[in-house]
């Protein structure tokens, strides 16, 4: 429950240009990471930024927490969040550093 605390007590970011990253979902056996700012648990569904490929298909938007909790990947291992992640602003993560929100 803290972690759903977390991202009411944030709330919004929609104005912020360099958002407060507060959860980090992956694929344990395969590609795919999610870097979560907002999240609406009435429609189980996140704002952040989406890294399938690592390349220029990366981008920011919405993602949904029941298709995260059904992917399945290699050994039927589904996406994991990231427990020793601590949030942190989106310029502070490599991958998001020259990321436009």
């Amino acid at each position: 429950m803290e972690l759903l605390d977390r991202f009411q007590q944030v709330g919004s970011q929609e104005e912020e240009k360099n958002p407060l990253v507060i959860a980090k979902f992956f694929n344990p056996t395969g590609i795919g990471t999610w870097y979560a700012t907002e999240y609406d648990p009435t429609t189980k569904t996140f704002f952040g930024f989406v890294s399938l490929f690592g390349d220029h298909n990366d981008e920011w938007g919405y993602f949904s927490l029941d298709e995260l909790e059904r992917f399945k990947g290699h050994f039927t291992l589904g996406i994991e969040r990231d427990i020793f992640f601590t949030e942190r602003r989106a310029n502070e993560i490599p991958a998001l550093r020259h990321q436009e929100v």
